[in-house]
């Protein structure tokens, strides 16, 4: 209840939302459209061409088929949303009296920066304009538009139409009209919204980078991918990173990563290994192979020999000393204390507004086990000073990943937690 309480949010009214736009008919598209026509909206979607507009419709009526299938509701219901609610065109001209339009175009700042232009061209006055995007500064994109109060990102999480969080991107000229309409439009898709500031990432991403790379790091000095999904979901997480991986597509990480090191990425890059799935064409349960083998679709993945020898190879060719496998506690303190640390930096920046925005980021969107109350919550459990001093050894062998946030050096030094500065929750 607490995130939906945002300083400042009183503002502004959220406008009246009445019809929606959504560029893009992808796994993301097509998920964004749904979930509004769930929540009876109008949605006009806006393809590139004929052939993505087919395959968009295909994607939103598969979904609505296996609702009736599975007698979520009858076929009438779902001819109303197919065929009333829903409208499918390759003419951006067909959102100009949208109340809100929804970006979902292809991860990439250009692809971006053109729809945005298109889109102050044809959208009317008034209309809010949301980015999707995952990783992607939201400035950069409003400042296509001769009205960057309008726009402010909109992060769904995929399946868009079943996760429920949304982070609420506010860019620096973001009004307070556009960030209540956010809001608004949270609570009315039946999500949890929450408030994010711009960075690489925004709260969720970020902090996911932070825990895959020091789950790289730890595969890469000897321990088992196998071996850190099985600690990561014994600890209550519903899969580990390399098959969280696997079932949203390793592609995705990988035009992350190569777009990071084309900005000029400094420091250690573990991810060899991953990057040689990717360029094996191996990007998780949609081609039937990644960390995992999918036999005939299986969801399941089985172990693959041939990734293990890939590491070791890539470990041999990078001369990188062996160290033990660890056990699963020290697995956890890691994955955790990273994520954690993290965390405490995404607050000190003012990313997130306070330690219960991370810990519902991450419940919501990222699996977090609920009865450990989310990260920071989690910190706070165990004892603040104990993460700090997981975090101090830790650095002894890797100072630059394992800075400390000033945040928590700060709050142990004052016998505080991160709940001190939830406020009245």
């Amino acid at each position: 209840r607490a995130v939906s309480k945002v300083p400042g949010l009183d503002a502004g009214k959220a406008k009246d939302i009445r019809t929606a736009g959504v560029i893009g008919g992808g796994t993301m598209g097509s998920g964004i459209t749904l979930s509004m026509l769930f929540a009876g909206l109008p949605v006009t979607m806006v393809e590139r061409n004929e052939e993505q507009a087919a395959r968009g419709r295909a994607n939103v009526e598969k979904v609505l088929d296996d609702g009736v299938a599975r007698g979520k509701y009858d076929q009438a219901y779902r001819d109303k949303l197919a065929n009333e609610l829903y409208t499918i065109t390759t003419d951006f001209n067909a959102l100009s009296d949208c109340d809100l339009i929804i970006e979902a175009a292809f991860e990439d700042m250009e692809v971006k920066k053109g729809v945005f232009t298109t889109l102050d061209k044809v959208a009317k006055p008034g209309a809010i304009l949301a980015s999707n995007t995952s990783y992607l500064d939201i400035n950069q994109i409003a400042a296509m538009t001769s009205r960057p109060e309008s726009v402010l990102g909109l992060h769904f999480f995929s399946p868009a139409h079943i996760m429920k969080l949304l982070e609420i991107v506010v860019a620096d000229k973001t009004s307070p009209e556009a960030l209540a309409t956010g809001f608004a439009l949270a609570k009315r898709l039946g999500k949890t919204g929450a408030r994010a500031g711009v960075c690489d990432g925004f709260i969720g991403n970020r902090i996911l980078e932070r825990y895959l790379r020091i789950a790289a790091h730890m595969v890469e000095e000897g321990t088992s991918p196998y071996a850190i999904d099985k600690a990561v979901v014994d600890f209550g997480y519903p899969m580990g990173p390399h098959q969280m991986g696997d079932l949203a597509g390793l592609d995705i990480g990988f035009m992350a990563r190569k777009r990071r090191i084309a900005e000029g990425y400094k420091g250690r890059y573990a991810f060899d290994y991953l990057d040689w799935l990717a360029e094996q064409g191996r990007f998780g349960q949609k081609t039937g192979r990644g960390c995992y083998i999918y036999p005939a679709g299986a969801r399941k993945g089985i172990e693959d020999p041939e990734f293990l020898a890939a590491i070791d190879d890539i470990r041999r060719k990078k001369g990188i000393a062996q160290k033990p496998e660890l056990s699963a506690d020290e697995i956890m303190r890691r994955y955790m204390a990273a994520m954690i640390n993290e965390g405490a930096k995404v607050v000190e920046e003012g990313i997130a507004l306070r330690p219960l925005d991370v810990d519902v980021v991450m419940l919501a969107g990222y699996g977090s086990p609920r009865y450990r109350g989310g990260p920071m919550k989690y910190a706070d459990m165990r004892g603040l000073d104990k993460v700090l001093a997981d975090i101090r050894e830790f650095a002894e062998d890797d100072p630059d990943f394992w800075k400390p946030a000033k945040l928590i050096e700060d709050l142990v030094a004052k016998g505080q937690n991160f709940s001190s500065l939830n406020g009245a929750e």
